[in-house]
C-alpha cells in the first residue's frame, strides 16, 4: 500500500513527535549504523537472555560511555528494548542487523550520499548535482562511478545490483519467448545482463551500449565468464542524441536506465530507440515506478532515492511516477504494448512498439 499522500489527520502530538524524528535524523542514522558496524547488534542478537552494557564493552572492548550512549539511541530508534538492565533486540533491530535490502539501503545512503547531501538546497537552485564535488569534478556521477573510492563504489554497485538481480531471473523468459537474435543492452553497466542473457540463450547476441569506462569493467566480467565470442560492446555518450543506436536489434533493453535521466534525455533516447527499431522489434523498460509500490517503504525508499538523483547522480532525473513514463512513450514514436508489474523487489516492465 503507497503512503498516503491525500490527508492530514495526524494529531499534533504525534505530527510533532515525528517532525523530531526528521530533525535529529541524520544523527540517529549514524547511531544505527554505528550500532551495526560496531558489532554491538549481534552481540544483543545472539544473548538469548539481554546482555548488560558492561558486558558488550568488555567483549568488544568498546569504552563503556561509547556503548551506554549509543544503547541509549538505540531505545529510541527503537531497535533495542532493556529489561532489568539488559537490552534485547526489537524487530526493527532485526532488519537493522539481518535484512539485507536493509543493509544495501543504509550502505547506499552512508558511503554515496551522506556528505554530499549537505549541498541538497544548492542543488535544487541549480540543476546541478553539487554533492558530487565530494568525490570528484565530473559533471554526473556515470563519468566518475569507474573512479569512485572503493567503499562508495562497493555500496553504489550493491544497491544497483540488489534489485535488478532479484527482477533478472523473473524478466528473461519473458524477454526471449519469441526467441530474438540480437539485443541491444542499453547502459549495460557492469555486463550483468548480458552475461545472464548469453546464459540462458546460446544462440543471441548482445550489444552493450555505454561509456567507454563502464565498457572496460563490462569485458572483464564478460572474459571471466566466457561469453565474449556472443557479446560485443559498443562505446557511445548516450547523451549525444545525434549518435545513432545500432539498426534493427529484435530488442532493445533499459534496466533501471531511464531514471538516471532527465524527461528531455529520456524523449531523446526513446525516440532514438524507434528510429533503430524494425517493424517486429520490442523495447523493455524495466523501472520502479513510485506511484506503483505495494509498500509505504517501497515508495518511501523510492522518494528518497529520487534525491540521490537530484544531488549525486545529475541533478536532474528521479524514480517517475509510471504516467510520467508512459507520456514520453507516446511522444516518442512507441506504444506500450504491454504491461508487467511486480517484477523482482518493486519494477514494472513496459513493453514498446513502434507505432504502425
Amino acid at each position: 500500500m503507497a503512503l498516503n499522500h491525500g490527508s492530514d489527520n495526524k494529531r499534533a502530538v504525534q505530527a510533532k513527535f515525528d517532525a523530531q524524528k526528521i530533525a535529529f535524523g541524520p544523527i540517529m542514522f549514524q547511531a544505527a549504523l554505528a550500532l551495526r558496524n560496531l558489532g554491538i547488534l549481534q552481540l544483543v542478537k545472539d544473548a538469548e537472555n539481554g546482555i548488560t552494557m558492561e558486558e558488550i564493552s568488555r567483549k568488544l572492548e568498546l569504552p563503556l560511555y561509547g556503548v551506554k550512549v549509543l544503547l541509549e539511541a538505540g531505545l529510541s530508534l527503537e531497535v533495542v528494548w532493556v529489561e532489568n538492565s539488559r537490552f534485547r533486540l526489537t524487530k526493527t533491530g532485526w532488519f537493522i542487523l539481518c535484512d539485507e535490502l536493509t543493509r544495501v539501503n543504509m550502505d547506499f545512503t552512508n558511503d554515496v550520499n551522506y556528505l554530499g547531501m549537505f549541498s541538497l538546497t544548492e542543488s535544487i537552485r541549480s540543476g546541478k548535482p553539487t554533492g558530487l564535488k565530494v568525490f570528484g569534478d565530473w559533471p554526473t556521477v556515470y563519468e566518475g562511478l569507474s573512479q569512485l573510492p572503493a567503499k562508495a563504489q562497493k555500496s553504489w554497485f550493491g544497491f544497483d545490483h540488489f534489485y535488478s538481480d532479484y527482477a533478472f531471473p523473473e524478466v528473461l523468459p519473458v524477454v526471449f519467448r519469441n526467441s530474438p537474435k540480437h539485443i541491444l543492452d542499453v547502459g549495460g553497466n557492469t555486463g550483468k545482463f548480458a552475461i545472464q542473457c548469453a546464459a540462458y540463450n546460446r544462440e543471441a547476441r548482445i550489444t552493450i551500449l555505454d561509456l567507454p569506462g563502464q565498457l572496460a569493467k563490462a569485458a572483464q566480467n564478460i572474459t571471466a565468464a566466457g561469453v565474449e565470442d556472443r557479446i560485443d560492446l559498443y562505446p557511445i555518450n548516450l547523451l549525444d542524441h545525434t549518435h545513432p543506436f545500432p539498426k534493427n536489434p529484435d530488442i532493445i533493453w533499459m534496466s533501471q536506465f531511464l531514471d538516471c535521466f532527465s524527461q528531455e534525455d529520456i524523449s531523446g533516447l526513446l525516440k532514438r530507440s524507434a528510429d533503430a527499431m524494425h517493424d517486429n522489434s520490442a523495447l523493455y523498460i524495466l523501472e520502479t515506478y513510485w506511484d506503483q509500490q505495494k509498500y509505504e517503504a517501497s515508495t518511501y525508499s523510492l522518494h528518497a532515492t529520487s534525491l540521490y538523483f537530484t544531488n549525486i547522480a545529475n541533478g536532474c532525473s528521479q524514480m517517475y511516477h509510471s504516467d510520467d513514463m508512459r507520456k514520453l512513450i507516446e511522444k516518442s514514436g512507441l506504444v506500450l504494448a504491454e504491461e508487467i508489474r511486480n517484477v523482482g523487489v518493486s519494477h514494472t516492465l513496459f513493453i514498446c512498439r513502434k507505432k504502425k
